[in-house]
């Protein structure tokens, strides 16, 4: 029971770093109809804004705020200078256009700062741990981080769904045109949404780097996973993003730790152990096969 405990604060854990990934990437891919590849390379630049930060200042609440900065500007940049011209552009344009900006983010690092990975210390106010049960401990930061997860959440629902931010946000998804038309600057309202996702995305990768490494292509590792959740979400749905989040995160922790054990029963130690990680690495693919035919759209599609 104490390890189901753990595992699935840990699932927990990794489902709200995925919603802040997801919720940028839906609301870019859902609201401006770009498939953005070079997502993941705004986690990896806030991770690495916030290391080298952490390096030089010597504290993770200067790192902070210096990665959500970092990438929130690369973002708007990266909009204004590449994304906008396409737009009007067909979705194969924009795989090839934004996989050429994961090479330039890529090179731009190994150029600038080096191949070699960055660690990021946890700040020592939560470096302890948190008594949960009798025999349980866990680590403060990783709470941390659940909290800062289910903030932004309510943030994000707050602002898509009670504000005229966000009704001009889903009015512009929608009916871009007669925004326009009423005196909106859809070109900037898309830039300020590019930089939002990019900001949510640096905040992932900093608050990530405490518990990984902080390394060159991490982006690419988790983009693929990110697109998963928003497929099984719906695709422009911030309450998608969670719940997908939610039950992507929870099933990929759930099986890397229990498949093996389970197969255990019937096969040998070694056997076991290879054929529950393989499991375990398709296991997300199965559950997004099984919600689209259930649900075409995802489980919550904008507009839903």
């Amino acid at each position: 029971m104490q390890l189901l405990f753990e595992q699935l604060l840990n699932g927990l854990q990794l489902s709200l770093t995925l919603f802040l990934l997801a919720a940028g990437l839906t609301l870019v891919f859902g609201i401006m109809g770009v498939i953005n590849l070079a997502h993941g390379s705004l986690y990896m630049l806030g991770a690495y804004a916030g290391a080298l930060a952490a390096t030089k200042f010597g504290s993770f609440w200067i790192a902070l705020p210096a990665a959500l900065i970092a990438a929130g500007l690369i973002g708007a940049a990266m909009e204004w200078l590449v994304v906008r011209r396409l737009y009007a552009l067909d979705h194969l344009s924009q795989v090839l256009a934004t996989f050429g900006l994961i090479l330039f983010f890529n090179g731009i690092i190994a150029w600038g700062v080096g191949r070699a990975p960055l660690q990021m210390d946890t700040p020592p106010l939560l470096s302890g741990f948190v008594q949960l049960g009798p025999d349980l401990p866990y680590p403060s930061y990783r709470l941390a981080v659940m909290v800062v997860g289910v903030l932004v959440a309510l943030g994000l629902w707050y602002v898509i769904a009670r504000t005229k931010l966000g009704m001009l946000i889903r009015a512009g998804s929608d009916k871009r045109e007669m925004v326009a038309a009423l005196g909106v600057n859809i070109a900037g309202l898309f830039t300020l949404v590019f930089g939002l996702g990019a900001l949510l995305a640096g905040l992932a990768g900093v608050l990530v780097g405490p518990i990984r490494s902080v390394q060159i292509g991490m982006g690419e590792q988790v983009l693929i996973i990110t697109f998963v959740v928003i497929v099984i979400g719906g695709i422009g749905s911030i309450r998608g993003a969670f719940v997908g989040a939610l039950l992507i995160g929870m099933c990929d922790t759930l099986s890397r730790a229990y498949a093996p054990m389970l197969l255990k029963m019937w096969l040998t130690g070694e056997l076991a152990d290879g054929l529950g990680a393989a499991l375990s690495s398709i296991m997300i693919y199965l559950v997004m096969a099984v919600v689209l035919v259930v649900r075409p759209r995802g489980l919550f599609p904008a507009g839903s």
